[in-house]
């Protein structure tokens, strides 16, 4: 029998301190759309993803678990991350704590084999052109 395949994560769930805080932090980073509420839960559209945040930490901050966000303008979030006062973590890439501890690794939608097809990108008015680098993973993987 064949085994299932992975074809996606439908969502993060991030544990906060307080979500009307977390809500303002990531708002102050990124573009935010509100997906949806519930007690104690906020949910953050990404594409047809999403982000829960959820209060309650329960865990130390986080030095190596990690999730990585795609975004269309890196440079943009590095600069809404040093106005915000966030600890961003020393490396070549861009990685940050969020005022809980969680570990978020930032990267760019051009430079990743990451796609999503040209018509949601069109929708969320985000560029599909990719890097060399990126189309040669993708062709490696015969996913071009």
């Amino acid at each position: 029998m064949a085994k299932p395949r992975l074809v996606g994560i439908n969502h993060v769930a991030l544990e906060v301190g307080d979500i009307a805080e977390a809500l303002a932090f990531y708002g102050g980073i990124f573009e935010l759309s509100l997906r949806g509420r519930a007690p104690g839960m906020a949910f953050i559209d990404i594409g047809d993803q999403f982000i829960a945040l959820a209060t309650g930490r329960t865990q130390p901050a986080d030095r190596e678990r990690h999730f990585g966000l795609v975004v269309d303008d890196k440079r943009a979030v590095r600069e809404a991350l040093e106005a915000a006062g966030a600890e961003i973590l020393p490396g070549r890439g861009l990685d940050f704590l969020d005022p809980w501890g969680n570990h978020v690794q930032v990267v760019q939608y051009d430079e990743v084999q990451y796609t999503k097809p040209e018509h949601m990108l069109l929708a969320m008015g985000v560029d599909s052109a990719k890097t060399e680098r990126a189309l040669e993973e993708l062709r490696r993987k015969g996913l071009d």
